[in-house]
């Protein structure tokens, strides 16, 4: 586990300064790199990249012992009902929603500056729904929860995972506890799956019907991107 954070910090700290350099010299020579690396397209790129590092040192790690299957090891174990948990992370994200009128939400967040053009937004979007859930599985229900329900038990390694899963999300929400919150709450329902099936696919399933909902109710209430101004209203 130690391993897989160390390989995680340091592949975001080398990929973005080199995606950075080659944006700049290809797309944006008169800007300077200070500017572009701030851009988002160079931030999702570089954790992109880092992403598939991350993923290939997973599937290392678990070869390391001969005959080993990756997909078995880690339990992926894909659902026979998979629909089933699809609608059931549609019904978190409205749930969800719902719950986060209640509470202190900013008007701002850092990661509304991944959502100023259209392009952006399709990239964070697609991006939302494939990579990112798929790794973040991979690292929260796949490695740590295991490893955790071995020395904690099963109760404590669930709101560990959760409180993992949402600590890594809080910069990006300004460490605002309202939206922290909810992505806690998100972080245990993913959890819970996993305890309860016994399956890293459905809580990946969830995970990613979860982030396209959002994504798909940002497209509707922006008018296909095309008015991303109404993020701050």
């Amino acid at each position: 586990m130690l391993q897989i954070v160390f390989l995680t910090i340091v592949s975001v700290i080398v990929f973005l300064p080199v995606v950075a350099v080659a944006t700049q010299r290809l797309l944006y020579p008169k800007a300077t790199f200070f500017q572009v690396v701030t851009y988002p397209l160079v931030t999702v790129l570089a954790q992109g990249l880092a992403y598939l590092l991350i993923f290939a040192f997973m599937v290392s790690l678990v070869k390391r012992l001969p005959g080993r299957d990756f997909w078995q090891a880690i339990r992926w174990n894909w659902p026979q009902n998979w629909s089933a948990y699809l609608l059931a992370g549609m019904a978190l994200a409205f749930a969800l929603q719902g719950i986060a009128h209640f509470l202190p939400m900013p008007k701002e967040l850092p990661m509304d500056r991944f959502f100023r053009t259209p392009g952006e937004a399709w990239v964070l979007s697609l991006f939302s729904v494939t990579f990112a859930p798929l790794l973040e599985e991979l690292f929260f229900r796949g490695f740590l929860y295991p490893v955790l329900v071995g020395r904690l038990g099963v109760a404590l390694a669930v709101l560990a995972t959760a409180a993992g899963f949402s600590l890594i999300h809080a910069p990006q929400l300004g460490r605002a506890w309202g939206p922290v919150l909810v992505i806690f709450m998100v972080g245990l329902a993913l959890t819970l799956t996993r305890a309860l099936t016994k399956s890293v696919a459905a809580s990946f399933i969830m995970h990613m019907a979860y982030n396209g909902t959002l994504s798909v109710l940002l497209f509707v209430g922006t008018s296909g991107f095309r008015h991303l101004e109404r993020l701050n209203q």
